[in-house]
């Protein structure tokens, strides 16, 4: 299964409201971090999707949560 750029985007989002930013730094919580790492490497190589099974299973895990609610 794959998973999209736009797809990415609002699990990224679910998690920024579950675990927002904090501090004077505005750090990214380690959730949204993860997903935001994945997010750059597929807009640097221009991947509109990319397998989950390819990604760290923090990542993996992640986002099964966010699906998980979505349903």
């Amino acid at each position: 299964m794959d998973i999209t750029l736009a797809e990415l985007e609002q699990a990224i989002n679910y998690w920024r409201t579950l675990r927002p930013s904090r501090g004077e730094e505005c750090a990214l919580s380690p959730e949204v971090n993860a997903l935001a790492t994945v997010y750059a490497l597929m807009i640097y190589h221009h991947a509109p999707s990319i397998p989950i099974a390819s990604l760290d299973p923090p990542a993996q895990q992640l986002l099964d949560a966010w699906r998980r609610r979505a349903v």
